[in-house]
């Protein structure tokens, strides 16, 4: 047997151990696959995959990218519901501090008389209407014990609007208990309450809540209010108690502005003083809308309320006092009764120089008024 006869059964082995993939430096030299080389492969493959997965996924940042830091929400809503709780401060209740302090203020001012409350036993309207019945007196007059001011103002009607009626004060009408007379002479006899009977007797309109304003008290809230002064188109020369006033547009304080409603002595007499006092009435509200002067509101409407005697419950005052601003600055609806073509002169000793009515036509025209 030859040398390679010998030799050839460990040849031939080698062989068959080199198909089943053991080691070969030959093959690997010679740049053959290898065993290796898929797993490695394999490896490359599963870590793109993983990169591309958590790049969909947002988890875990990809190759080069810097991981994405997240504001905790917590933090965020914490901010917010701070922030929120500072404007409802500043919104309700501060204007609700202020208010009272302006009240608290009046209420323990000594140098003009205290208004006393009355008994009232306010109805409200049928049109659902809580009607504010508006007096206005000098207590230093001829005058002082009757109303010089009869208004009754409608806040929350079903218009939506801002109305606001004024009787003139030589109105002859009947008064509940009493004989006929001139309208204002019932706040001397009965006070707020039977100035209401007589609105209701007389021309069918209901009122809830009364306010009386002194004169005086008026000139304080005025001056709380506007600093600088009321805006208001004068619409002739006038003079009262020493006042001069030019005509044409102006800045008027309260006491000039009280003068200004107040003048009669002229040909149209009444009828003159009760449009003027419509208009400073549509001039104050309709000015409220200046932000420095809203700033300023809470504080005068406490003022305004501290000085009157009044029956009107802080509720209303809170739910409609923002909103008559607002509406304010749309105009104020105003109707003075008696109406036109509804009245004439007449005379009495008792009473003197009157206005007779027809009651009627006055009722209707209020109630189409307040239901527009």
């Amino acid at each position: 047997m030859s040398r390679m006869d010998r030799f050839k059964h460990i040849h031939e082995d080698s062989q068959k151990s080199e198909n089943k993939g053991s080691f070969n430096p030959r093959r690997e030299k010679n740049g053959r696959k290898t065993e290796k080389q898929p797993v490695e492969q394999d490896y490359q493959d599963q870590e793109t995959r993983l990169y591309s997965d958590s790049e969909d996924s947002g988890n875990i940042p990809g190759p080069g990218k810097p991981p994405k830091v997240k504001k905790p929400k917590k933090r965020r809503k914490i901010k917010l519901l701070r922030w929120l709780l500072i404007m409802l401060i500043l919104l309700i209740v501060l204007p609700i501090v202020f208010f009272f302090k302006g009240k608290h203020a009046a209420e323990n001012d000594t140098s003009i008389p205290q208004e006393e409350a009355e008994i009232f036993n306010g109805v409200t309207s049928s049109n659902g209407a809580n009607n504010i019945l508006i007096l206005g007196s000098d207590t230093r007059g001829e005058d002082s014990g009757r109303a010089d001011t009869i208004m009754v103002l409608q806040l929350d009607g079903p218009s939506g609007k801002l109305k606001l009626i004024s009787f003139m004060r030589d109105t002859f009408v009947d008064i509940p208990g009493y004989e006929t007379n001139k309208i204002n002479a019932a706040y001397a006899y009965g006070g707020a309450e039977l100035v209401r009977q007589t609105l209701a007797q007389n021309f069918g309109i209901d009122c809830k809540y009364y306010a009386k304003v002194d004169f005086q008290s008026f000139e304080k809230v005025i001056d709380s209010l506007f600093p600088g002064g009321v805006e208001i188109d004068s619409e002739k020369d006038l003079n009262l108690d020493g006042v001069d006033i030019a005509q044409g547009n102006q800045k008027m304080d309260g006491h000039v502005l009280l003068q200004y409603a107040r003048f009669r002595m002229d040909e149209e007499g009444d009828f003159g003083r009760v449009r003027r006092q419509q208009q400073v009435m549509t001039a104050v509200i309709s000015q409220l809308k200046s932000p420095l002067v809203l700033i300023r509101t809470p504080e005068s409407a406490g003022k305004l309320i501290g000085y009157m005697a009044n029956n009107i419950p802080m509720s209303f005052i809170l739910k409609n006092g923002p909103s008559l601003a607002l509406k304010g600055t749309a105009g104020i609806d105003r109707l003075t009764v008696p109406v036109d073509g509804s009245w004439w002169d007449e005379y009495y000793d008792y009473a003197g120089s009157v206005l007779a009515t027809d009651n009627e036509m006055n009722q209707q025209a209020i109630q189409a008024f307040l239901a527009d």
